[in-house]
C-alpha cells in the first residue's frame, strides 16, 4: 500500500484518498496522480507556496477561506478552486464548521488546457448550483482510484475530463447580481423537470414560474444555450422513447401519452430532438444482429 505523500494536511480527522502515479512521465498527455475526500479538524490549515500538480479542490461541507496569489476568496459549499505549480495556496478552515472537500491532482501536457476548458485557470475560484451537483462524479473518480485494475489510470483521466465538462455546465455566478438570475433560472428549469409530463408550452411554463417569458428565454439562452421549450421538448420526447420500446407499442398511443393531440406533430417534435422519426426509431431497436 502506498503512503500517504507529504504534502498531505495532517490535521485531517477522517480521509479517503487514492494514489497513482506520484512522478509522472512529462510527456503524458493528462495524468492522474492522486486524489480523495478530507474531512478537516477544526485546526485545518494548509501554507504552501508552490505545489508539483495541478489541482481541483470542491468544498462539499463546512466553510473557511482559500488564499490564492494573496487574494483571499471565502468557502462555502458549491465552491471550488484551483492551483498549481509556482502559486502560493493558503487554506483555512472555520474550527466551528470544519471543510470537508474533494480534490483531484494531475499533470500532464493537457493539464493546464483542462483546467481553461472549464473556466478554472489556475488560482481561480468558481462556483456550482445546486451545491452537490458533481459530488457523485468525484465520488466514482475515488472509487476506480481505489480499485487499481490496469485500467484505473486511463479510466481517472477520462472521468476527470467529463469532471471539466460537468463544471463547466453547473458553473453559477459568483456572489453579485448575476447571482439572482442565475437563482431564477436553476428554479424554472428545476419546475420543467419535475412537471414536464403535463406542460404543453413555454406560455404555461412561463406563468406557473411567475416570470415573464421572454426573460425566462433569455435565461436559458445565457445559461443553457437552448429555449425553455427545447429543454421540456428534450424530456417529453425522451419519456416517448421509453414508451416506444415497450413491446406492442404504437406510435399514436405513445403520442396521446405524451399529450400530443396530433399524432404529425409528435412525430416532428421526435425526429427534431432524436434526428430520426419514431416509426424508423422502433424499426432500429426491434433490428436484430445478423
Amino acid at each position: 500500500m502506498k503512503s500517504a505523500p507529504d504534502f498531505f494536511s495532517p490535521q485531517v480527522s477522517e480521509a479517503r484518498r487514492f494514489y497513482l502515479d506520484l512522478n509522472p512521465a512529462r510527456q503524458g498527455r493528462l495524468v492522474v496522480a492522486c486524489g480523495g475526500l478530507e474531512r478537516g479538524g477544526p485546526d485545518y490549515a494548509i501554507h504552501r507556496t508552490t505545489f508539483p500538480f495541478y489541482a481541483i479542490e470542491y468544498v462539499a461541507r463546512g466553510r473557511g477561506t482559500v488564499q490564492l496569489r494573496g487574494r483571499a476568496h471565502a468557502l462555502e459549499p458549491g465552491w471550488l478552486f484551483s492551483y498549481g505549480p509556482g502559486i502560493r495556496l493558503d487554506i483555512t478552515s472555520d474550527p466551528a464548521d470544519p471543510l470537508v472537500k474533494y480534490f483531484i491532482d494531475f499533470s500532464g501536457r493537457q493539464a493546464l488546457q483542462l483546467l481553461r476548458s472549464c473556466r478554472l485557470a489556475p488560482a481561480a475560484v468558481a462556483r456550482v448550483f445546486p451545491p452537490g451537483e458533481i459530488e457523485g462524479l468525484f465520488d466514482e473518480i475515488i472509487d476506480s482510484g481505489l480499485r487499481g485494475t490496469r485500467h484505473t489510470a486511463v479510466l481517472c483521466a477520462k472521468l476527470l475530463e467529463c469532471l471539466a465538462l460537468r463544471i463547466l455546465e453547473a458553473r453559477a455566478p459568483l456572489k453579485g447580481p448575476g447571482s439572482l438570475a442565475f437563482s431564477t433560472y436553476q428554479q424554472c428549469r428545476q419546475h420543467i423537470r419535475q412537471h414536464f409530463p403535463r406542460l404543453r408550452s413555454l406560455e404555461q411554463i412561463a406563468q406557473e414560474c411567475q416570470i415573464d417569458g421572454a426573460y425566462l428565454c433569455r435565461l436559458f439562452g445565457r445559461y443553457d444555450h437552448q429555449s425553455p421549450y427545447r429543454h421540456l421538448m428534450r424530456l417529453k420526447m425522451n419519456r416517448a422513447a421509453e414508451w416506444l420500446r415497450q413491446p406492442g407499442s404504437l406510435v399514436k398511443q405513445v403520442s396521446d401519452r405524451a399529450g400530443f393531440t396530433d399524432p404529425f406533430h409528435f412525430s416532428r417534435a421526435f425526429k427534431t430532438v432524436f434526428g430520426l422519426s419514431p416509426r424508423s426509431f422502433c424499426r432500429l431497436r426491434s433490428e436484430k444482429p445478423g
